[in-house]
């Protein structure tokens, strides 16, 4: 690929009339052109009102779980064609590691965001956030927090190092919202986040308007934005700040966040000494954060902060295992570093060392010469062209050097430092100025209470690292898309990935008032007050296409006998005193004396709402938000009122899930309990038993 790199925008592939003034994109490895990108012409404006008009009504069409359900063919169509992918991805100077956590980590993001749009959100198009609010005492108004999606375009602006990951990270929230993406990569490594791109397109399974791509610089990019669009930003802090200033998100209602600079630390604590496995365990991390991505990542170790006693045995440690990395293009066999992205960014870490050196920084690994390499032939040589650094390992006599805290050379670049007590380490951590991620390396549970009480007030995420989890730890640099990936101050102040809590970010809470009946309507859900239909078919015998909300089963009464109570007590063996010792009962200030067992309660209310009969039911699949309330008494009769509350069909499957609102009275229609009873019910009468 030589040509212009072309973006994907209002539906169709397009390309500048003409290639002058044309960036050239060239192999990290070797300095040849593989690209040449441009956006001259391109009409920025109707690609964000494509997005706002054809993306949002082809979104907006679909719940939740539909959107899951593309999210999982997405991954599955990367999947196949993943060694295209990783062959693109060698001349960005990515190993096949690298191109592991790029690549695949990118699909890995997909699929759970598939899982987890599915299991945690309802298959509909409003989410309910928290319970119902009484604002009366009649029930006839109430309150609800719900989210519902922005009406505007998702903008995400990437970084260089990881095309692929660092683009579907911020897309699968946003599609899983119901939000359409416009996908700025940066020009070094944009080629790959065009093939991905051009891959979901020929699958034919993107909605028309999700998803568009602009391959190059877009100046202005901010100034087509407006309320009810957001910008996801990952790059340098300085862009973010300008970014920030901008009208469009100071007073526009534009909503940014940003995933910035961070000079990321790790901890080595004072147990672990040298020859223990957290010793071990750290000095192996420390380096592969140096190492994997040649050490481009936003959550690389920039400063390891060791006991003052410790910090020669980690420089001998790290010294060692250096020895065994190899440097070279990473199409050659046995290569496990490959180069930085370009050669701009090469000479940016250069400079960025010669800061590090002038502020106090002793460089006791590696060397800033041109390195002799692997070639792509397997032989060895200097490659002028080619964007290599070896690993490095600057050593800080000086603690409160500002340099050590405050530059950032973005390669494979770390440095080292000593203190003296804990609270030295934690304040350490915190000259930083905000971090994405700190890592602790111990065993000794006190060592680390202190530290991530110290220390969790500068990082979006602490990772406790010791001989218990060393294998299975995902490790210091990997955040999961189930687990916030952001950081305070320096690191920008956002959150993404972090769940249901990232989609939540491309919709609005809101809090909505009315009355039972309009709350229904609105979420979906039945609210006590609303419309009930009891009589009739019993619900158990509907399948999901007859049920309707608020579908409703009353039962009679029963009566509670104290010789229930003794057999429930001797049957389960659940003999506590206040079922079956009247004085002590009575001495208890909840009980007016012997009571039933909850539990025999909640037994007897499936007794009293189920059709026993093969049907459209399926299985109970669970109860949640028990809540018992008013004791039970022997000569007390109890009946239930059982109402479907919400039903959610599951998109790939012939059942769904039904939610029931159970509530138990006593003969004064005092509430006994309530609680929400969960069955999987055939979503046709034909695949019904």
């Amino acid at each position: 690929m030589t040509g212009v790199l072309p973006s994907y925008v209002v539906g169709a592939w397009w390309e500048p009339e003409s290639d002058a003034g044309a960036t050239d994109v060239r192999d990290a490895s070797t300095g040849e052109i593989v690209a040449r990108v441009s956006t001259d012409g391109l009409d920025l404006g109707a690609a964000l009102e494509y997005a706002r008009t054809t993306g949002q009504a082809s979104l907006g069409g679909l719940t939740f779980h539909e959107r899951a359900v593309l999210l999982k063919r997405f991954a599955l169509t990367l999947t196949e064609r993943k060694s295209e992918l990783y062959e693109i991805s060698a001349q960005t100077g990515a190993t096949q590691r690298d191109s592991w956590v790029d690549i695949d980590g990118g699909i890995g993001v997909l699929f759970s965001y598939s899982s987890k749009g599915r299991r945690e959100l309802p298959n509909a198009r409003v989410y309910v956030d928290g319970p119902v609010e009484l604002l009366s005492k009649d029930g006839t108004f109430l309150g609800r927090h719900v989210f519902t999606r922005l009406p505007g375009v998702a903008v995400q602006i990437n970084a260089f190092n990881f095309p692929v990951w660092g683009a579907l990270e911020k897309f699968a929230p946003a599609f899983l919202a119901g939000v359409p993406t416009l996908v700025k990569p940066a020009t070094p490594t944009g080629y790959l986040a065009e093939a991905f791109v051009r891959m979901l397109v020929e699958s034919g399974d993107l909605p028309e308007g999700s998803l568009q791509l602009v391959s190059g610089s877009v100046p202005g990019l901010l100034d087509g934005l407006r309320l009810g669009d957001l910008v996801a930003f990952t790059g340098s802090a300085s862009t973010a700040e300008t970014l920030r200033a901008h009208a469009a998100v100071q007073t526009g209602g534009v909503r940014f966040t940003s995933e910035t600079d961070s000079i990321n630390a790790s901890i080595l604590g004072p147990d672990a000494a040298e020859g223990t496995p957290e010793f071990d365990a750290y000095v192996r991390q420390l380096v592969v954060e140096m190492t994997s991505k040649a050490g481009q990542k936003c959550t690389a170790i920039r400063r390891a902060i060791v006991p003052s006693a410790a910090v020669d045995a980690v420089i001998r440690a790290v010294q060692d295992r250096v020895e065994r990395v190899v440097l070279g293009d990473p199409r050659a066999d046995g290569v496990t570093m490959g180069p930085l992205a370009s050669l701009a960014q090469r000479d940016e870490v250069r400079r960025r060392c010669a800061e590090l050196a002038a502020g106090g920084g002793d460089l006791v690994v590696g060397s800033l010469a041109d390195p002799e390499v692997v070639l792509a032939d397997g032989s060895r040589g200097v490659v002028p062209d080619g964007a290599f650094i070896e690993p490095l390992l600057f050593s800080f006599a000086d603690a409160a050097s500002d340099a050590l805290h405050d530059i950032e050379a973005f390669g494979p670049v770390s440095s080292i430092v000593g203190y003296d007590s804990l609270q030295d380490a934690v304040d350490l951590v915190a000259r930083g100025g905000g971090s994405l991620v700190t890592s602790i390396a111990t065993h000794d549970p006190v060592v680390a209470v202190e530290l991530m009480t110290g220390i969790s007030a500068f990082n979006g995420r602490v990772l406790l690292l010791d001989r218990d989890d060393a294998r299975s730890s995902t490790g210091h640099g990997s955040p999961l898309p189930n687990l916030v990936h952001g950081g305070p101050g320096r690191a920008g102040g956002g959150e993404e990935l972090g769940g249901i809590r990232a989609v939540l970010h491309h919709m609005q809470r809101t809090a909505v008032q009315g009355s039972p009946e309009m709350l229904t309507a609105i979420t979906g859900i039945w609210h006590a007050g609303a419309e009930s239909r009891p009589g009739g078919t019993h619900p158990f015998r509907k399948s999901l296409d007859e049920l309707r909300i608020g579908d409703q089963v009353l039962s009679p009464p029963r009566t509670v006998g104290l010789d229930d109570i003794e057999t429930f007590a001797a049957f389960t063996g659940d003999t506590f005193y206040a079922h079956m010792d009247e004085a002590a009962a009575e001495a208890n200030p909840f009980f007016p004396g012997r009571v039933a067992h909850g539990y025999l309660l909640v037994s007897w209310a499936a007794g009293l709402f189920v059709d026993p009969a093969p049907g459209p039911v399926l299985a109970n699949s669970g109860l949640e938000n028990l809540r018992f309330v008013t004791p039970v008494s022997p000569g007390d009769a109890v009946r239930v009122e059982l109402t479907a509350k919400q039903i959610t069909p599951r998109e790939t499957d012939d059942y769904g899930e039904v939610r029931w609102d159970a509530v138990i009275r006593n003969q004064h229609d005092d509430l006994v309990a309530s609680y929400d009873v969960l069955t999987l019910v055939a979503k046709h009468a034909s695949s019904a038993p």
